[in-house]
Parts: structure tokens; sequence; C-alpha cells
């Protein structure tokens, strides 16, 4: 059965986007939590929630008053990497603690607040947008890569304490880099994004798990690769988007 509401935090760009626009354009009611407002084609047909998990009693009471009453999917796709790439020695502490806040304690706080309602919409779907930097890791982005691998630990331990016949839990990861403005933010302005996947590739994942709630793929985690499709991580994780340090900008 396809859920009738859903809940995209983090679902303004990006590869959140690409859910969010997924599950709308299936006539799910979508609210997406997310520091800016959704805007381009389609953000009519989301109901838009401000949210910003580094002030944190604040984004709890967000997610505590503006939860829909029913809700059977969610996607967290929050995530915070720093304005560039550096050794963990030169890390800025306020972006140190900025990645734990919104790629780790709000993932937690999320799980936290949409697990009873996904529970109570049995079975409800839990969706996670991982990383191959949980991998891989790398040089240069150590704060990120501690983060990514924390949270994913995080869905992992969960998971198992999860009736599948309640909750399904997945987490999906691309098989390379994504053109998404936090990406753009970080490149110059004459960077050829040709060979980056587009937001709108985990649009077929996310209509399958709306419309299946991720029966044959509780537990995995899924690697999405330029076509659309994808594959469990188990049958080869992506190759590593970190760069040798000598070419690493700075």
């Amino acid at each position: 059965m396809t859920a009738d509401t859903a809940v995209v935090v983090g679902g303004s760009t990006g590869i959140g986007r690409g859910v969010a626009d997924a599950w709308a354009a299936r006539g799910i009611e979508t609210h997406v939590f997310s520091r800016s407002r959704p805007a381009g084609p389609g953000a009519d047909r989301l109901v838009w929630h401000r949210l910003d998990f580094r002030d944190a009693e604040r984004a709890r009471e967000a997610l505590r008053s503006g939860l829909p009453s029913r809700v059977g999917l969610v996607c967290y796709s929050a995530v915070y990497f720093t304005a560039r790439r550096e050794p963990f020695l030169e890390t800025d502490d306020t972006d140190w603690t900025d990645q734990f806040a919104i790629n780790v304690h709000g993932l937690a706080w999320t799980l936290k607040a949409t697990l009873p309602a996904l529970r109570a919409a049995a079975p409800g779907l839990f969706l996670h947008i991982s990383s191959e930097v949980v991998y891989n890791a790398g040089p240069n982005r150590s704060g990120y890569a501690a983060t990514k691998a924390a949270a994913s630990s995080l869905v992992q331990s969960v998971t198992q304490e999860t009736d599948p016949s309640q909750v399904r839990l997945v987490q999906a990861l691309p098989a390379g880099m994504v053109d998404t403005p936090g990406i753009r933010a970080r490149r110059s302005q004459d960077f050829d994004y040709s060979g980056y996947m587009a937001p709108a590739t985990f649009a077929p994942l996310a209509a399958e798990l709306a419309r299946s709630r991720g029966a044959a793929e509780h537990g995995e985690a899924l690697v999405v690769h330029a076509d659309g499709s994808w594959t469990p991580v188990g049958d080869g994780a992506p190759a590593s988007q970190s760069r040798p340090l000598a070419n690493s900008p700075r």
C-alpha cells in the first residue's frame, strides 16, 4: 500500500529533493523539513517546515509540532559538509560540531520523532541517505567520514531493534558525485558537472520504496547508479570520491 503522507528531512535541494519530488509526484502528501524553502518546479506540491539542527531545541520542537498525524514514509537527507576539504588538524571547531549536529544528532532526533508514527502506519518506511565515505573514508574529510559512518551504524543498530512488519529501514547512497547546491558552492563557476549524477536519479528507487514499503530491502544499503538502477552495497562498494593529497584543493 502506498502511504498518503511522507516526511523528507533535508528535502529542499539535492538528493532529498529528488526523493520528495518523486513521492509528491505519486500523489503523496509530502512534508519537507529544511533550512531553506523548496523552490523551482514542483515546490508547490511540498509542505515546508523550517528546521535547522544547529539550533537543537528549536529543531526538536519543529519535529514535535510539525509532523503530520499520520506518517508512512520518512527520508532523512539532511547533510552538512565543510566549505572545503582540509586536514583534520585544520578543521574548524564549529564545522566539526555542525557536522555532528546535522549528520548524526539530527538523524537520531528524526528517528525518535518518526518511528512511533511509522509503527502506527505499519509497515512504515525509513530511508536514510548515506555516502560512499562510510566505506572509503579518505584524506581531508575526517568530519564527514566520521559522521556519515556514525549515522550508518546508528541506522544499522536501529534496524536490528525493529520488527520489519512494523517499520522497514533502508539506506541509499549515490555511486558517484551528485550535482547539488552544496557541491556547487565548493566548485569554481566554470566547473563541468556533466559527469555528475542528478538528484532525480533517486526518483525510481523512491517510487519503488513508496510502492513496496521496502519489503525486500529492509536492512540493506543500496548503491544508486547514474542510470537510476540500484544494487546492494554488498555486491560492490562504490568508488571512493577522495582525491590524492597532492591534488586535493585547499
